[in-house]
């Protein structure tokens, strides 16, 4: 229970213990009405009549119980703001990250990327990025002009197959296709005009579609409800699980048809690969946690499989609780395993908790990121397997594990 909340519930069973003498009338008509910590009340209030022992000790009382509960309001204040990194910082560090993508835009497609591979993919978490910095592509400033060229790119015929698949055209595959599809998911109703709008939903559409389709191809037990690197793969894994999963959900939360049993089995798939820290062979102890394909627990996959499984709804399963706690305790460290992959799924999945789940996730992001970014504002992969994604990839991450509390600002809260 927060100090707050202590608060209030100890001057409740203190009032309810202790019977008043009856209240003249208009004895505290004089008095201003407001919220106890205004301190208006005392301070402004008639001298009352004379008053029974009794009485006296209520008042008594009552003031030491207003007194603890602003006490504990103050004390809850000053947990928080002790608890949340300096957003001078962050915003600095959101705002370089900006100016960096936007030089990276390529003047005659409108693609951001760094010429290497993925355009498209790199592109739509370009303007993930952008938008969970606060912008919109009709905005006429320079980041939403930037996001306006950037949509035009991406919603290019050429882009997208005509079943809908945009991961073959830049050799994303369902990466990609995930990715690109929460994208335009998540700007659904918010194109530079109608007819951008329009070609959003359906382009999106045609996307979520294929991502239905692709669940449905025949699999194995332990496969099912998964996806993995084509559309017509018979396995699954983690990583591209969690973005067609994310996709889908954007896509319900946009207004679109996605059946429920999509979601339900791709949480089914999911929890599968979830290890609950026992090893039969060595006898020893291990961190609980998700794996890739199979049943692990590296701080990647866990942190994926924490935010995909509360993205479906699920937030207080036996698999989250033991994964959240055991991200809480171990944070994150720079230079683990698909770094930025980590801290972009660590940020949100705490985010979404609220709460001091809320709180230590964005004090542990802001202290593993800032540092690590350049002057230029970019981020680049610490290890090999996220420097083939180049700096759009590592900063695009960045930004999106910085900005949570911009994200959700104008989503629904959990209750």
């Amino acid at each position: 229970m927060s100090a707050a909340a202590f608060g209030i519930a100890w001057l409740r069973r203190l009032v309810a213990t202790v019977s008043p003498t009856p209240r003249r009338p208009n004895q505290l008509a004089a008095g201003r009405r407001g919220h106890p910590c205004d301190g208006g009340v005392a301070a402004t209030a008639a001298a009352p009549p004379a008053q029974s022992t009794a009485s006296f000790r209520l008042s008594a009382r009552l003031q030491a119980a207003v007194l603890a509960v602003c006490m504990a309001f103050a004390s809850a204040r000053a947990f928080s703001e002790e608890q949340i990194p300096g957003d001078d910082r962050v915003n600095d560090a959101l705002k370089l990250a900006g100016q960096y993508l936007m030089s990276s835009q390529d003047p005659a497609t409108g693609a951001i990327h760094n010429k290497l591979r993925n355009e498209t993919t790199m592109t739509s978490l370009a303007i993930l990025a952008f938008r969970a910095m606060g912008h919109k592509p009709a905005d006429p400033t320079p980041e939403g002009q930037a996001m306006k060229r950037a949509l035009e790119y991406v919603l290019r015929p050429a882009n997208q197959e005509a079943d809908g698949y945009f991961g073959r055209a830049d050799g994303s595959r369902m990466y990609g296709h995930g990715i690109t599809t929460l994208m335009l998911a998540e700007m659904s109703g918010m194109g530079a005009d109608e007819q951008q709008d329009a070609l959003i939903r359906e382009r999106t559409r045609k996307a979520v579609d294929l991502i239905l389709r692709a669940q449905k191809v025949p699999k194995s037990d332990n496969n099912r409800g998964g996806w993995r690197y084509t559309p017509d793969a018979t396995d699954s894994d983690m990583s591209v699980t969690c973005w067609q999963t994310m996709a889908l959900r954007a896509a319900k939360n946009a207004g679109m048809d996605v059946p429920k049993e999509a979601i339900d089995l791709a949480a089914r798939y999911i929890k599968g690969l979830y290890w609950d820290g026992s090893s039969v062979r060595s006898q020893r102890s291990v961190k609980q946690g998700f794996g890739y394909s199979t049943r692990g627990s590296e701080p990647s996959t866990t942190s994926q499989g924490l935010h995909a499984l509360q993205v479906c709804g699920d937030y207080d399963g036996d698999e989250v609780k033991a994964a959240r706690e055991r991200l809480i305790k171990d944070g994150i460290k720079v230079g683990d395993h698909w770094f930025f992959y980590t801290c972009y799924h660590y940020a949100q999945a705490m985010h979404q908790r609220g709460d001091k789940y809320a709180l230590e996730g964005r004090k542990v992001i802001a202290e593993a990121l800032i540092p690590a970014q350049s002057r230029e504002g970019w981020w680049d992969g610490i290890a090999a397997e996220e420097r083939q994604g180049g700096k759009i990839f590592a900063t695009s991450l960045a930004v999106l594990a910085l900005s949570v509390k911009h994200q959700f600002a104008e989503k629904e809260k959990k209750q």
